[in-house]
């Protein structure tokens, strides 16, 4: 299965095909109503609520919108419009026939959106409940683990499952064994009996495994639903706001050479397998809803078009343009405020920053004169696998005294931490406490490139007369290198340190589950993905390896 139209990431409630947004004060509903008919990718049909990206997709644009267009919103209902049926997870025909990267990038994503749930709820006071109607398996229960709460019909039908195991041949590959055990602190001996057991459990067990919070009868299910919900709004810690914020269309100008956005340019280099990332500084006045919200939309739609619709192009040059002053000016009323808007600013920036910590490309910042990476923006080089910063006046004008520069705030120091825990700077330095608190010492200064250098905040600083080649060597020797090795070396590098539910999720699992998926046993033409449906059995190949 592929797609020959790019896959974009945009979506309005007014024409969602699968989900259903209600908003009741401080209760939302998002009812899953998925059109069998719908499917992003000719091929197959999505029935009894089985996803694919484009369903995920809209319940991402529905998670976004929740946080800024209704600040009123404590509580967030995920349940089914259908009878009986909750979710039978991830379209096993839509895994079967995709390539190994449409699976990895469609798992990639809906971690993604799983983990957003879970960091709603965390951060800013949107509890999500889940309301388990009817039959709940594979990743319809991982959209389960996600929220906070579980509440089970008790029917004596509905169960909650993870088959994947025993029916398919993989694994739950979007959280499900890591939020088992870490988050919901199932025994791992009885998790082992859950995830082998291809019809799941119900009623009684489910709840005294801890697989679900609460059995509420098919009777009143949704009046104990939403008292339950409005229970836990009352309980939210959500910062006060009298209306929210539109997230209106990007609008981006796509063409054969790129992409254009208002902060955010995109080009391409098909020879060179490349593609250079351009993101502009502020101007005007700095506000809250202006430059800082604007831009990290673009960048994180950016991230998702490249990632779906451009693999081949496996390095990503990182570059900046615009006033240092300026980025320090508009990102202080965000950093130092209190009040519900600047708070989701912050996490919005810290999760695209996560979402391109997690980008299996390689990722170069360049920095010279002219660019801004100063504060908010500087993560994004220091998010990258390597900084090179020139030294000496633009290549294009000798005589300028402009120089490169870099500049340190409090953006720098934990304000927006990796899955790990750490901020990009402890992540560099980890261990060095001493070495941390001199770069402290340098917060506000104007960072040229000795000073860089010394302080390890970037690779190296080529002088003006080798900036062209050195660049060209280290990009060209990039990409003679083997993809598969350079996405698990800079997996491996990017993540030091504590390791966490998050990066259990996209490190240890999603590892696994990439391999697994390139297995016979489950993709082969006698592999339980591939036969599953069809009335035979897999065919194992039973060595283990």
């Amino acid at each position: 299965m592929t797609t020959t139209t790019p896959v974009t990431f945009e979506r309005h409630p007014d024409h969602y095909r699968h989900w259903r947004l209600t908003v009741e004060g401080e209760v939302a509903w998002l009812e899953m109503d998925v059109d069998a008919e719908g499917g992003l990718v000719p091929g197959y049909e999505l029935k009894l609520n089985s996803y694919d990206l484009g369903v995920d997709i809209e319940f991402y644009d529905a998670t976004q919108r929740l946080r800024f267009e209704y600040p009123q919103v404590r509580a967030v209902i995920v349940t089914s419009a259908k009878d009986k049926v909750f979710c039978a997870g991830a379209n096993i025909r839509m895994l079967a026939t995709s390539p190994h990267g449409w699976k990895v990038n469609f798992c990639k994503f809906t971690n993604e959106t799983r983990n957003g749930m879970e960091d709603a709820t965390e951060f800013s006071g949107q509890t999500y409940l889940a309301a388990v109607n009817g039959s709940c398996a594979g990743g319809g229960y991982e959209i389960a683990l996600a929220c906070e709460k579980i509440l089970l019909v008790d029917d004596n039908s509905a169960t909650v499952a993870l088959p994947e195991v025993p029916l398919l041949g993989v694994l739950p590959g979007t959280g499900g064994l890591t939020r088992l055990v870490d988050k919901r602190r199932v025994r791992r001996d009885l998790a082992d009996v859950f995830a082998t057991r291809p019809d799941g459990f119900k009623g009684r067990t489910a709840l005294d495994w801890r697989l679900v919070d609460e059995l509420v009868p098919r009777a009143g299910f949704r009046e104990k639903v939403l008292a339950r919900a409005r229970e836990l709004a009352a309980e939210s810690g959500r910062l006060p706001a009298e209306e929210g914020v539109e997230l209106t269309p990007l609008a981006p100008a796509v063409t054969e050479e790129g992409i254009e956005y208002r902060h955010v340019h995109v080009v391409y280099d098909r020879p060179n397998s490349l593609v250079t990332i351009t993101v502009r500084g502020p101007s005007g006045e700095p506000g809250l809803d202006g430059w800082l919200l604007r831009l990290t939309r673009e960048l994180d739609d950016a991230i998702l078009r490249l990632r779906t619709n451009e693999p081949d192009l496996g390095t990503w040059v990182l570059r900046t343009a615009g006033d240092p002053a300026q980025v320090l000016a508009h990102e202080e009323p965000v950093l130092i405020g209190k009040d519900w808007l600047s708070n989701e600013i912050r996490h919005y920036f810290k999760r695209t920053l996560k979402r391109l910590d997690v980008t299996s490309r390689t990722l170069v910042a360049l920095i010279e004169p002219g660019g801004c990476f100063a504060g908010t923006l500087l993560e994004i080089a220091l998010a990258a696998d390597r900084q090179y910063m020139l030294d000496g006046p633009p290549i294009d004008d000798e005589d300028s005294p402009d120089r490169a520069s870099i500049m340190l705030s409090e953006a720098n120091f934990g304000l927006f931490p990796m899955g790990n825990g750490l901020s990009r700077l402890q992540s560099r330095f980890y261990g060095d406490e001493d070495h941390l608190a001199w770069l402290a010492r340098e917060r506000g200064h104007v960072l040229g490139a000795a000073e860089a250098v010394e302080l390890g905040l970037v690779t190296d600083a080529p002088d003006d007369l080798d900036w062209t080649d050195e660049i060209r060597l280290a990009l060209e020797g990039r990409a003679s290198l083997s993809p598969d090795a350079l996405t698990g070396m800079e997996a491996n590098h990017r993540f030091v340190g504590p390791e966490t539910l998050e990066t259990k999720i996209f490190g240890r699992l999603t590892a696994w589950q990439n391999w697994i998926f390139t297995r016979p046993n489950a993709a082969g033409p006698e592999g339980a993905l591939r036969r599953y449906g069809t009335g035979q059995k897999a065919v194992f190949d039973r060595k283990r390896v």
